[in-house]
């Protein structure tokens, strides 16, 4: 049976009125002069600004406590601390990945969200119950949300022996993506690790997304380690770099020479724009031809209490952390968690144009950045050509 949309009385971000028809899940025209497909359900928009659904470019939807009880956060201030207190809480409290995973999912489509990248963990411990937590969330959301998975070893990867081969499985079992973390700090030796992330990566033919967060000239090291393989292993354009702290911190000559090896290898930069760590500077990557695009990372979780499933507010936190004000600046904030992200992750068919996927937001504000700045409720979500939210409560 065919599902048909019309949307009338919409504005674009240049101001123009519009109205938008929808088939089976893909926009079939957009303009001043489009008529209803036969026995489309008709909507008005009511002079609504009409956004693309957003797209969120990293988090970590299988260790959220959204919905649960405050979680009391009293962990130590390392990096290893907080990776060591998590795998032990997630093993004794009875921690659900699957139901946590379903109920951050539905309050990012709620708020708008239609595209997601989820880093999901993999460990000797836990080993692939989380996987499958969020592999049957993704099934259940299938329709509305297009989520892709990143096997993401959060313990290490060589300093936990196995961590590999289930990495492999994985990857095997449904997994989109393949993860790394810090091989230099936490898998002690960045060739090695390096090596064995993009063997698995070229055996299983899938794309790499690593967590950097070694810092100034350790990181520095193990991007241009990373640089080095992405070249000769033929994955330009296939390798996310998610935080990349090192990259705000060096000398202004040794980063412009290492953000042109990323922009020659294609290499996309994910940040989360955190207020207390060095960033990679956004307008220059964006002028050096560098995808950089925007995240939550973490959701209330034991990592931190911070962060909501909405993607204006975190444009709004881009915005914040890199002085964007004028209008025009807040159009690139809310680029990092649309056009960009979506070019980023790789997923296909996005945007506010015919043959995309059907991915629309109407909010009442006066133009995008009055929109991230202001994250007003979700007059109407549509997913895959289907209305999922209005009003802000799901539909």
């Amino acid at each position: 049976m065919t599902r048909s949309l019309y949307l009338s009385n919409v504005r674009l971000a240049d101001g123009q009125f519009v109205s938008v028809s929808s088939v089976d899940g893909r926009i079939e025209a957009i303009g001043a002069h489009v008529t209803a497909p036969p026995g489309a359900h008709l909507e008005d928009g009511g002079g609504a600004l009409l956004l693309p659904g957003f797209v969120e470019g990293h988090t970590h939807i299988d260790k959220s406590n959204w919905g649960r009880p405050w979680y009391r956060n009293e962990v130590g201030p390392l990096l290893t601390d907080r990776i060591s207190n998590e795998r032990e809480w997630r093993k004794t409290s009875g921690h659900d990945a699957a139901a946590q995973s379903l109920a951050l999912s539905r309050a990012f489509v709620q708020m708008g969200t239609t595209r997601l990248r989820t880093h999901v963990d993999i460990d000797t411990d836990a080993r692939l119950r989380h996987l499958e937590g969020v592999l049957a969330t993704r099934q259940t959301m299938h329709d509305v949300l297009e989520m892709q998975i990143v096997a993401f070893p959060q313990s290490g990867m060589l300093v936990r022996p196995g961590t590999v081969e289930l990495l492999g499985s994985a990857l095997t079992e449904g997994a989109d993506v393949l993860g790394a973390l810090d091989p230099a700090l936490i898998d002690g030796d960045p060739v090695a690790s390096l090596d064995a992330t993009f063997a698995l990566a070229d055996r299983h033919g899938k794309p790499i997304d690593i967590h950097l967060h070694e810092p100034g000239e350790i990181g520095a090291f193990t991007l241009r380690l990373l640089l080095d393989r992405a070249e000769t292993m033929g994955m330009q354009g296939r390798v996310v770099v998610s935080h990349g702290f090192c990259l705000g911190a060096l000398p202004e000559r040794e980063r412009d020479a290492l953000l042109d090896r990323i922009a020659h290898r294609r290499v996309a930069l994910l940040t989360s724009a955190p207020p207390s760590r060095t960033v990679p500077p956004l307008k220059l990557c964006r002028k050096k031809g560098i995808t950089m695009f925007g995240g939550n990372d973490g959701i209330r979780d034991t990592w931190s209490p911070y962060g909501v499933p909405d993607m204006l507010e975190r444009a709004m936190l881009i915005g914040m952390r890199y002085d964007l004000r004028r209008d025009d600046d807040l159009m690139i904030a809310f680029d990092c968690v649309s056009e960009a992200a979506a070019r980023g992750c790789g997923f296909a068919d996005y945007g506010l144009r015919a043959g995309a996927r059907a991915d629309l937001v109407l909010v009442d504000a006066a133009s995008v950045a009055h929109a991230v700045v202001a994250r007003p409720v979700r007059k109407l979500v549509v997913s895959n050509g289907r209305i999922v939210a209005r009003d802000g409560a799901l539909a």
